[in-house]
């Protein structure tokens, strides 16, 4: 029975979580709005990306300029 529950939670849990991609796509669908509207979020999540790839890059240069990076 336990078990039972975990997976209904789970459910419920990505029924919330996905909530606003059922939102978008009922909207999407009344209207003509086209590609790029409908790809909002994942240029939202493409531009996250950059930043974060930035952000690393920058931190290991910075590490292989002070001398410090592990070389395992």
């Amino acid at each position: 029975m336990l078990a039972l529950n975990i997976f209904r939670l789970i459910g419920d849990l990505f029924k919330v979580l996905f909530a606003p991609f059922d939102w978008l796509r009922l909207t999407l669908a009344k209207t003509d709005s086209g590609w790029w509207t409908s790809n909002a979020v994942n240029w939202f999540f493409v531009l996250i990306l950059f930043v974060l790839l930035y952000y690393w890059i920058s931190q290991a240069l910075k590490f292989k300029r002070e001398g410090t990076e592990d070389r395992a």
